[in-house]
């Protein structure tokens, strides 16, 4: 055998499970297709790298929208504080922000990538860049990985290359093709943390709006999925921002699902009622077109006074209480109706992957075949925006590493 193990993939979870499989094995190598390791964790984050979510792990399992009981075993072996620690001895300093985001302090990704290349070379690690693996097969004791110009054989592989989401960095569904040739399902695969298109033209005259401190639910044939609290942007096709992104991983695979925002979710309707009544005492002889500025940002004023459905010119004096109604149920629903998502090109994850099942979650061994592991996102496994993803990634790399090294 020329190597002990081969781990395809240098992004997250292929870099952890290099470093992790080099302190206990000879002969290991990373093969990655591009030019550079770590391609798409460079534009994580918006290049700033969100690493990890500084929680304990049941706020891990928490954040998991599929098929979280299966990372009890990898979140114990790496669990967040120990990643803080481990990226912290190779040389990244970390700090925490709101919502307990974990970045790098410099705020550069760039230092994240580094810090693993020192971690997966000081371990003894060979890394080839520009190595393209086009298919992998069972052999004699181990296995047979075909490059472009030459076959290679190991005893052990780790397949951790991605899913389908960014594929300008390389996310191609790989490992997904390797998979399904070595025999294990595959379930379907959908854009997940991605923006959403809505059939509402209106949307575009809001582009570039960002509401902060909003309510927005998911409901997809009437069952709500998904409510959350926070940042909502809207787009020139719909919205985007966090809230719409993690409203995404919910309803990944339905074509059409419904979205409420709440504009005021700290008002419930009846000291909305009040604080409406108040406004409306001052602007008396105003119409309501021009009298809720104190309540709204500008471009949103028409928009809502369109789903009360209010003359815009109508005179405050000359609101019935019906209105006033109406106007209260549009500001804490305004109702949006997705038609679709902007696809891999912008979905931060993908949903779906190499069906959990058929892998050992305590070794992140294939069932089927010994010797082969996977880890991160070729996984079927996808969870909320805050840095549970990398961590699920990092993780699940560590934790399969270790375990072919042993």
């Amino acid at each position: 055998m020329d190597y002990d193990i081969i781990i395809i993939g240098g992004g997250a979870s292929g870099l952890m499970a290099a470093a992790s499989a080099a302190s206990g094995a000879n002969r290991v190598l990373l093969l990655e297709k591009n030019e550079k390791l770590g391609k798409k964790l460079y534009i994580t984050g918006k290049g700033r790298c969100n690493i990890t979510n500084a929680c304990d792990i049941q706020g891990m399992l928490d954040a998991t929208i599929t098929n979280a009981y299966f990372l009890y075993s990898p979140f114990y072996a790496l669990p967040p504080d120990a990643l803080i620690s481990l990226l912290n001895e190779a040389g990244v300093a970390t700090k925490i922000e709101r919502g307990n985001r974990v970045f790098p302090t410099s705020d550069k990704s760039s230092d994240v990538i580094a810090g693993l290349e020192r971690l997966t070379q000081g371990h003894g690690a060979q890394v080839r860049l520009n190595a393209a693996v086009s298919a992998v097969h069972q052999a004699d004791g181990g296995f047979c990985v075909t490059l472009d110009s030459e076959t290679l054989t190991t005893r052990k592989v780790i397949i951790t290359t991605g899913g389908l989401s960014y594929p300008a960095t390389g996310s191609t569904g790989d490992g997904l093709n390797f998979a399904c040739a070595l025999g294990h399902k595959v379930t379907q695969t959908h854009p997940a943390l991605v923006p959403l298109i809505c059939a509402e033209k209106w949307a575009a005259e809001l582009m570039g709006l960002s509401l902060k401190n909003v309510a927005l639910t998911a409901k997809i044939k009437g069952r709500q999925v998904y409510g959350g609290f926070g940042e909502l942007l809207f787009t020139h096709f719909g919205i985007s921002g966090p809230l719409a992104l993690s409203a995404s991983a919910y309803i990944a695979g339905h074509s059409r699902a419904k979205v409420n925002i709440d504009l005021k979710p700290a008002l419930d309707a009846a000291t909305l009622n009040a604080r409406l009544l108040r406004d409306f005492a001052q602007n008396q002889n105003r119409a309501i077109k021009n009298a809720l500025d104190e309540l709204l940002p500008k471009s949103l004023i028409p928009i809502i006074i369109s789903a009360a459905g209010i003359n815009p010119d109508k005179k405050i004096h000359s609101i019935t209480k019906d209105e006033r109604n109406r106007l209260i149920a549009a500001l804490k629903g305004l109702e949006m109706n997705i038609t679709g998502n902007r696809g891999y090109k912008e979905a931060v994850i993908t949903a779906g992957g190499v069906d959990v099942k058929q892998i050992d979650p305590s070794t992140m061994e294939s069932k089927l075949i010994p010797g082969l592991y996977f880890a991160g996102e070729v996984l079927d496994i996808h969870a909320l925006t805050g840095g549970y993803n990398l961590q699920i990634a990092f993780c699940t790399g560590h934790l399969a590493g270790l375990s072919a090294a042993h």
